[in-house]
């Protein structure tokens, strides 16, 4: 890999694990100056610059904004620590890259978006599997097809009953502040049945085992079951287990449209019909991702970014929504109404 761009000024906001093994090295490679690097957490913000030779380091994201010349903006907190720092770099015409998922509040993420759009500037969230072949192939597969059921699964072991002291990385284990993987693969999998059908949610249901956000014997729920009703009429059951290991072989995502269907294996291969009509070669769609925001950036031409900030929301919004449901005993909640009712 190579350097491509020069010249894009980028601050990370959220210096911690993530940002060290994905997207700041990408984004050095691709050739993107990172100036600045901001995290409430002194060490963390510290072992970040000095491992990645970055040359200004602050604990406030508005800080930084007011300090520094930004091209773009990588925000890589975690949801719940998104509020209004976004919004102010888009308010400001920085460009901006959110890590997945937005907010764990339909309103911030609403302000978010609505700051993109009177800033007039490029965004993207990282939903990244939109640039790996694999499913762009799955896209290509179902494009004449009339979807009639989505079905998703992915499994874990049992998690913990034993609760960490506060902390900094106590949040993974609050359902509140998404902690759980409904939540970050939740929109990872709403977003990837978008794209690879084309099909936006209008209705969700949801129930999580021991998981009423109030009383838990596990730290996580051990199992949550979505239900949905997509635009076309076509159904969906997605379902996030923390009862045990996945059977053998078993797909994420299984398509059913009129006469057919194809599973999607992982990062592997693609089946249609029982038969295996792609397999997959090593890819990289972080790196890929990053490289194409990176490129729009610096030539103001935005149209090889797959998403942007605004239709993350549609991701966002059922996921959002089945917490709701889940709180009052599976309602079914509509997604259109549920992201007006965030405007107000």
């Amino acid at each position: 890999m190579t350097s491509t761009r020069s010249g894009v000024c980028v601050g990370i906001f959220g210096g911690g694990s993530w940002a060290r093994r994905t997207h700041i090295p990408h984004l050095q490679n691709i050739g993107a100056e990172v100036v600045a690097v901001c995290d409430t957490d002194e060490a963390t913000r510290n072992a970040t610059a000095e491992e990645f030779s970055i040359p200004a380091r602050y604990a406030n994201g508005h800080e930084m904004l007011a300090a520094e010349s930004l091209d773009a903006l990588y925000s890589c907190v975690p949801g719940y620590a998104r509020t209004d720092v976004e919004a102010a770099a888009a308010h400001s015409g920085v460009h901006l890259f959110s890590e997945k998922p937005q907010a764990t509040s339909m309103i911030v993420a609403q302000r978010i978006a609505d700051a993109v759009d009177e800033g007039g500037v490029l965004s993207t969230v990282c939903f990244r599997e939109r640039y790996r072949p694999l499913f762009q192939q799955a896209k290509s597969l179902l494009a004449d097809k009339q979807v009639v059921h989505l079905r998703f699964s992915i499994y874990g072991g049992l998690p913990s009953t034993e609760r960490p002291e506060s902390g900094k990385h106590s949040w993974g284990y609050s359902l509140e502040k998404g902690g759980f993987n409904a939540y970050d693969w939740g929109v990872h999998s709403i977003d990837y049945s978008r794209y690879m059908t084309g099909l936006d949610v209008a209705v969700v249901q949801a129930f999580f085992h021991d998981g009423n956000f109030l009383d838990r014997h596990y730290t996580k729920p051990l199992s949550c079951s979505y239900h949905l009703v997509f635009e076309n009429g076509a159904t969906g059951n997605f379902n996030f287990i923390n009862a045990g290991q996945a059977p053998p072989d078993t797909p994420w995502f299984t398509v059913f449209y009129e006469g057919g269907y194809i599973a999607v294996y992982g990062y592997d291969r693609i089946e249609q019909n029982g038969e295996v009509v792609y397999i997959a070669n090593e890819f990289d769609p972080w790196y890929e991702q990053d490289r194409v925001f990176i490129d729009a950036v610096a030539t103001g031409d935005g149209s090889g970014i797959l998403n942007d900030y605004r239709d993350g929301l549609k991701s966002l919004a059922p996921v959002l929504a089945g917490w709701q449901s889940a709180r009052s005993g599976g309602t079914c909640i509509d997604v259109s109404r549920f992201l007006l009712a965030s405007l107000r």
